[in-house]
């Protein structure tokens, strides 16, 4: 195999400064734990096999108490002011895996008033309208309509009954060093943590004490909260699994719509093919220099999503040695990941079709007083 060079060298060492700097800092300065320090007795799942899944706390105990068959349950929250995109299957994945194979209720906390208080929406009514739209997409995704609770808090408002109980748990001294929220930021921001806490605690009221939240490493700092104040008032600290954060398309370390580097599965074809033909790359100047220096693997956006999202690891090491001594290119790498990008939008857009406002309303927590349908309805979800 072809050596790297200094200059190639580089370019790895300052991709992967950037790449992991998030993933790390839950570990190095917040006190997580990296899954591979349990051992080998983690699931038999891609995300964890592929290492998508990084750190965690308190996994071990969660997966002992599971195996002995107590009541557990996993909470994976959501905000709506976006629909899903290609970086949040490592968690959506995950979340369906403990579904299909024990079994376990999952809780969907949609942000719906964090996205009205942050100014990520207009107004209350359009944070309802997209949270209920986005109920269609977590159906769509394969979530058991049986055993999926979705809570929007303006339609569940008994959630912040539970809020204020554990508010008086948190300072403001604590938010404003967790967060960085200053005095002349609105109060809503400053008691969403409160609210966030209750979503990440509420399957504890209901009796199931086993509780996993799997989240990316930005969404740390609420569940640091949320275990520190939980156990004031009686309830267990829930086990936390952190996945990791997969660069955007052209290489920034964060995926968003805002920067245009992510790609969501119900984008049309023409729109993710140009995102992906145009992803970052490893790949060399020329064809010729391609074929005789070889690839960069480690900095090549479509080789890293091929690797933790959709290949074993005897086929990703296949492909990173006939990338890296030149025998694959730039251009058939991510042609290989737009093929598994597309074929699975295709899927998850044939049963996006499929869902009915009945679906909707059946996995909705609501107040005894709401009429979830007539809601649909009236905001015109399906148009």
């Amino acid at each position: 195999m072809n050596k790297y060079d200094k200059e190639d060298l580089k370019q790895i060492s300052d991709f992967e400064n950037k790449f992991v700097e998030d993933n790390n800092k839950v570990v190095k300065k917040f006190g997580a734990k990296k899954l591979v320090d349990i051992g080998t007795d983690l699931p038999e799942f891609y995300t964890f096999k592929n290492g998508l899944i990084y750190s965690h706390r308190d996994f071990d105990i969660f997966m002992q108490n599971l195996k002995k068959g107590e009541k557990s349950a996993i909470v994976s929250g959501f905000n709506p002011s976006n629909n899903i995109h290609i970086g949040h299957i490592g968690v959506f994945d995950t979340n369906l895996f403990f579904q299909k194979e024990y079994g376990l209720d999952v809780f969907v906390p949609l942000s719906d008033d964090e996205s009205y208080v942050a100014g990520k929406v207009p107004d209350q009514e359009e944070g309802l309208k997209r949270a209920l739209r986005l109920v269609r997409s977590l159906i769509a995704y394969g979530y058991d309509l049986n055993k999926t609770h979705v809570i929007i808090d303006q339609l569940y408002t008994n959630i912040y009954n539970l809020a204020i109980k554990l508010s008086k748990g948190i300072t403001m001294s604590e938010i404003k060093d967790v967060y960085g929220y200053t005095n002349d930021q609105n109060t809503g921001l400053h008691f969403y943590p409160a609210i966030q806490s209750a979503h990440v605690t509420f399957p504890q009221t209901l009796g199931i004490p086993n509780v996993l939240v799997p989240i990316g490493p930005d969404e740390d700092a609420h569940l640091r909260v949320s275990r520190d104040v939980s156990v004031k008032f009686g309830y267990r600290k829930t086990a936390v699994l952190h996945s990791i954060f997969l660069p955007g398309f052209d290489g920034d370390p964060k995926m968003s719509k805002s920067k245009g580097n992510a790609v969501f599965l119900l984008d049309d074809e023409k729109t993710i093919k140009k995102a992906v033909m145009n992803a970052f790359s490893g790949g060399r100047a020329t064809i010729d220099e391609h074929k005789e220096k070889g690839g960069i693997p480690e900095i090549d956006i479509s080789y890293l999503y091929l690797k933790y999202m959709f290949l074993d690891s005897k086929e990703s090491k296949v492909l990173y040695e006939d990338y890296r001594n030149g025998r694959i290119l730039s251009g058939e790498m991510k042609k290989l990941l737009l093929d598994k990008i597309l074929d699975r939008s295709e899927k998850f857009k044939n049963a996006y079709n499929k869902v009915t406002n009945k679906d909707i309303a059946k996995i909705i927590m609501t107040n005894e007083d709401v009429d979830v349908i007539s809601l649909i309805d009236k905001m015109k979800i399906f148009d």
